[in-house]
This record gives structure tokens, sequence and C-alpha cells, in this order.
């Protein structure tokens, strides 16, 4: 009798313009990023193959630095992963690294904690070339107003506020170490890194900075809005096209390459 090969696990830092995808997951209607790497995967591996990730993003959200990991009997080099899944991946959706891994890591569960950008373009006119990257703004935007009500978001809170409605999570709960509001020219872009994200949660959040640095609310809205735990007490949600998953971090004993990309998703 043959013995089965023992499968081996392997993770991919995974970048990818969200532009034209219905979110991350796979779905009945409307192709998923999962969709697109899970058959280019197969196609290296020749057996089926599914992947789980770090995190799940929303119709249009990009991402940098997102992380997935998936079992196989295929032995592959490193290389081959990554240069064979990108000669069948779409030119929207791009491997930036391949490593095996344990079998206790966990691409999700793992993770210690994650970073996402939201990109917001603020001036006068609109761009025809970051429209799919960045939320126009119009009206200027007080960056310092923006931080002030930012700082009342940092640390383990109750984030109930800015849940969306559908979100599944267990517990509202999440340790926010950063939310960082800064502007070159005329881009203004807000930092969030957190040990997890409920859904629409740093759209939500954005969207209520934005209303503080139009001016309509003060700084300290952001933390009525927080204890409020109400999201119907809020800001609007902004538009998905300007957030981006830009890092995932896990334990250094996992040996990973470094999944964050520095250059800015925007033109």
């Amino acid at each position: 009798m043959v013995s089965k090969p023992t499968p081996m696990r392997v993770a991919l830092g995974i970048e990818y313009d969200g532009t034209g995808y219905v979110g991350w997951q796979r779905q009945k209607s409307g192709v998923g990023v999962q969709a697109v790497l899970e058959k280019a995967l197969e196609q290296i591996a020749n057996e089926r193959i599914a992947v789980v990730c770090a995190g799940r993003t929303d119709t249009g959200v990009h991402a940098t630095g997102q992380v997935v990991h998936f079992d196989t009997t295929a032995e592959r080099s490193d290389r081959s992963w990554l240069l064979g899944a990108n000669s069948k991946l779409p030119g929207d959706v791009n491997l930036t690294w391949a490593a095996p891994v344990s079998d206790d890591f966990h691409a999700r569960f793992s993770a210690v904690r994650r970073s996402y950008r939201y990109l917001i373009l603020n001036r006068s006119y609109r761009s025809a070339l970051s429209r799919h990257r960045a939320w126009w703004v119009y009206e200027p935007l007080e960056v310092r107003a923006m931080q002030e009500a930012a700082d009342h978001l940092v640390g383990k809170r109750d984030f109930s506020a800015f849940r969306a409605a559908g979100c599944q999570a267990s517990t509202p709960v999440r340790e926010m170490s950063e939310v960082r509001v800064e502007k070159e020219g005329h881009w203004i872009t807000i930092t969030v890194r957190a040990n997890a994200f409920l859904q629409h949660m740093v759209r939500n959040i954005t969207g209520t900075l934005v209303a503080i640095g139009r001016g309509d609310r003060g700084p300290e809205w952001a933390r009525t809005v927080l204890e409020s735990r109400d999201r119907t007490k809020g800001g609007i949600a902004a538009p998905p096209h300007g957030l981006t998953l830009v890092s995932v971090e896990y334990p250094a004993e996992f040996g990973l390459p470094q999944n964050s990309c520095t250059d800015e998703i925007r033109l």
C-alpha cells in the first residue's frame, strides 16, 4: 500500500487592486480575490488548493500586505510558488513572497497586529488617475483636529459605534495601538494599527474623522461616538476604494518576510 504524501503548509504575501473584485472572499456572484489566487495555485500544484487569509477585505478595498496560508502535497520551491503563481494571476493580483511555515501557523489566528491605511485626496478638483485609490474630499480638512479626535480611539476599547450592522465578530472590543493622521501636499493618510478590526471599522472611523476635519463637529465628538456604542451616532462610512490593508504582523518565531509594502498606493 502506497502511503499518501504528507501535506506541508505554505504562507504567501499578496498585493492586489481591489477595484474589479467583490472583495477577498470567494463568492457565488462576482469574482473574489481568493478565487483567482486559488485557481493560479492549483495550476502550479496540480491539485485543489484552499487558502486562508489574515483578514477579509470588502469590495473595492486594496492590499499591499495581505497574508494567506494553504496546505499542499506538491513539492515546490519558494521561487516556483512565487513566479509560477504570478505567471498565472491577472495583472491586478500579485504574490510578493512565499515561505514554508510550521503546521501551527495560521494566517488569521497567528496574527498579532494588522495595519490599514486610508488615503484622501483633499483639494478642490478630483483626480482622474487616483479615482480608484483615494477618497476625494473637496472641502479643506483640518488635520490637527482629526488627529486630536483620533487620539481618543487609541487603547483597548469597545468599538461597537464603528462596526457594520452585519458584523459577525463575537466581541466588539479591539486594542488600537495607533491612529495617525498625516498630510503631505494634497494627500491625507489615516494609518490605523490594531490587534484586529471589525467589519467596516476603519471606514467608519475615517468618516467620523473627516466630519471633524470639515468642522462639522469638534474633536471630542470622536470620544462621544465611541462611548455611545451606537453606530447611528457616528459619521458616514468612507468609500471602500481609499482603503488598503498594508501589513499583518506575526510573532518572530515564524520567521516570515516583511510583508508590508512601503510604496504609496497612489498616483
